[in-house]
């Protein structure tokens, strides 16, 4: 009886652990700073959610990130320039991650510590920290950028990972 108990004692964790995921990100996009082109012939900033992009062109090779409820797991790999003349590098930045729940007029931002972690040399890089505030559950629209603790502005996006993914 004692080990049915705590069978299900441990189940029950398990269920509860696994309630407390609000998104996963699978895949990553590279920010390319201009959207296009304005009325006047100027290039049209790739702003995301009030955020402005990188200046050069940046690419990113995998991305896989859930966000628990108070708490971001990130595995980022081969964050690197892809124009001027740093082109293949890091620029010697360090990154942060920030999740957006809700419609892009009216998001709210989430952020992991804005000091950052240093990119490898080879663009890898790890993020396990808290959110701050907390994202709302559940987190709709979510939209996860890698920014530079630098100056703000964004390198790269996550791609939510659909449950239909896995079908």
């Amino acid at each position: 009886m004692k080990r049915l108990l705590l069978a299900l004692a441990v189940a029950g964790l398990n269920a509860a652990a696994a309630d407390e995921t609000l998104v996963t990100f699978d895949g990553g996009i590279g920010v390319d700073p201009a959207s296009g082109v304005t009325s006047t012939g100027s290039a049209a900033l790739n702003i995301v959610r009030g955020v402005s992009p990188g200046g050069f062109p940046w690419q990113i090779s995998r991305l896989r990130s859930t966000v628990e409820v108070g708490r971001i797991h990130l595995d980022g790999r081969g964050l690197l320039l892809t124009g001027g003349n740093a082109i293949g590098t890091t620029g010697g930045q360090r990154v942060f991650a920030t999740l957006f729940c809700g419609p892009a007029t009216t998001a709210t931002a989430h952020s992991s510590n804005a000091t950052g972690v240093a990119l490898e040399a080879n663009g890898n890089f790890r993020i396990d920290d808290l959110l701050t505030p907390p994202p709302p559950a559940p987190c709709t629209n979510p939209v996860l950028l890698i920014l530079s603790a630098a100056n703000g502005h964004w390198f790269a996006a996550g791609i939510p990972k659909n449950d239909t993914d896995d079908q």
